[in-house]
């Protein structure tokens, strides 16, 4: 395909152009998009509190972890198939590639297929397997009905971006979420609010908008993208065996951004139960403020990872070692100056947080703004840690990514949660994840500094013995 003087212009080379700048081309609107995905939970939050009351909240909670492990599936497969697709662009097989970016969304199209079709057959059986009780099974089955068909939309969505923004597209990405972001704002406010649907026009809001950053996605790689333009598959036997063996390959690397949501999960699944048993019921509905904003905080980190990772993969592949390093220094810089700013807010400005989802006169307020400022003690650690695991995942390195998301997603996370209330009462819950975030942290810097060490003295043993 002849390339257009225009995209000459547009192409952006990940080899020699100065690595901040492109750093920053990447990182400004991939945050951007980020912040607006996790805009719309907070919206949705705000909306169904205000529009439904606190059992609409406690409906959709229930459904997070469900939501949580299919949005895991979507950026384990985007984050494989784009450090993948990466490497095989920095050896000039374009096809290879594109055939890496086609293959992984069709397995999304069918992952997300598959538990669409069982929670519309089985809806209350599904309902009940989250959690739910009786009293609140049908606002989280008209939750889970009206949302389910958007699922395939969303692993779209989540593989697209990556695609889009390798693609040399990062400003394309940012529109697709904040279209999204902005339409499901709007349709929140009419479903709930004039047309008095409920749980179930919060949910038919967030599906529209799905579909729509969805289908923007695919459009993009099927008739406009660059270089990674979905590319007919063949349906041969050999050809299966060869998609099957790449997508495993794909997923393995993109595993601990899986294991990423799952952290969010095991933190709201384990959080709610200590919660319970020490503050009960107003302790609950503090934390569940606090796991509203958690994914803003995740999605910095990922904004990090993700505009770092088709700098240090295609460098990678090109064996430039210094613009990988240097590339890793500006992303632990930027992590560490995020991680601050949100501290910042979470200590000095608790009432504002809190008072936009209830009354700053509730029990259940004063908790949370008393437990914010210990609760945010984590966020430095916990951004770094995201743009760690994500530097190796994108040197194809999945040890020591699986690893230090298992200590900070289990590991450390649970005994942290059941032993530190013991010693330290109610602060002690809301400090687990910042102890579990900096002991993961703590084994991910040694780590790092051990190999930098025998990376060094296997280059002197090498120049002693030429």
């Amino acid at each position: 395909m002849k390339k257009t003087n225009k995209d000459q212009r547009d192409a952006i080379d990940l080899s020699t152009v100065n690595v901040f700048a492109l750093f920053r081309k990447y990182f400004i609107p991939t945050l951007l998009g980020m912040v607006s995905i996790s805009a719309v939970t907070v919206v949705d939050g705000i909306f169904v509190g205000h529009g439904v009351g606190s059992d609409g909240i406690a409906a959709i909670n229930i459904c997070c972890p469900a939501l949580m492990l299919l949005t895991g599936i979507g950026l384990m497969i985007g984050a494989g198939s784009s450090v993948v697709a990466a490497l095989h662009l920095s050896q000039n097989k374009e096809k290879a590639a594109r055939i890496n970016v086609t293959q992984a969304m069709a397995l999304a199209t069918i992952a997300a297929l598959i538990p669409t079709l069982i929670v519309l057959i089985f809806p209350t059986q599904v309902s009940l397997w989250l959690g739910s009780s009786q009293n609140l099974l049908p606002m989280v089955k008209d939750y889970l009905i009206w949302f389910a068909p958007a699922w395939m939309f969303q692993l779209w969505t989540a593989i697209g971006l990556f695609a889009i923004r390798l693609d040399g597209k990062p400003k394309l990405a940012m529109f697709c979420s904040l279209v999204s972001a902005l339409l499901n704002v709007v349709l929140d406010w009419l479903f709930i609010f004039p047309f008095g649907w409920g749980v179930m026009g919060a949910a038919f809001a967030t599906a529209i908008s799905v579909a729509v950053g969805g289908i923007i996605a695919m459009v993009y790689l099927l008739f406009y993208a660059r270089h990674l333009r979905l590319y007919p598959v063949k349906l041969s036997r050999k050809s299966l065996q060869l998609s099957l063996r790449n997508l495993g390959y794909q997923c393995r690397i993109g595993s601990s951004a899986l294991l990423g949501e799952a952290t969010l999960a095991v933190l709201i699944f384990v959080g709610n139960y200590v919660f319970m048993k020490y503050l009960g019921d107003d302790g609950v509905g503090a934390f569940g403020i606090a796991c509203y904003y958690t994914p803003f905080v995740f999605m910095v980190g990922n904004a990090i990872a993700q505009s770092a990772q088709p700098i240090i993969s295609f460098n990678y592949g090109l064996n430039l070692w210094p613009r990988v390093h240097q590339t890793r220094r500006i992303a632990l810089c930027t992590a560490v100056l995020c991680g601050a700013v949100v501290t910042a807010a979470f200590s000095f400005f608790p009432e504002g947080l809190v008072g936009l989802f209830i009354p700053l006169d509730t029990n259940a307020a004063d908790i949370a703004v008393k437990g914010f400022p210990y609760f945010s003690s984590a966020f430095v650690f916990f951004v770094m840690n995201i743009t760690i695991i994500g530097y190796y995942q994108s040197l194809e390195k999945m040890k020591p990514a699986i690893t230090f998301s298992l200590l900070r997603g289990c590991i450390f996370l649970v005994p942290a949660f059941l032993l530190l209330p013991s010693f330290l009462g109610d602060a002690g819950i809301w400090l687990a994840l910042g102890l579990s975030e900096l002991l993961t942290l703590i084994c991910a810097l040694s780590y790092s500094l051990s190999v930098n060490q025998q990376t060094s003295a296997n280059q002197q043993t090498s120049a002693k013995n030429p």
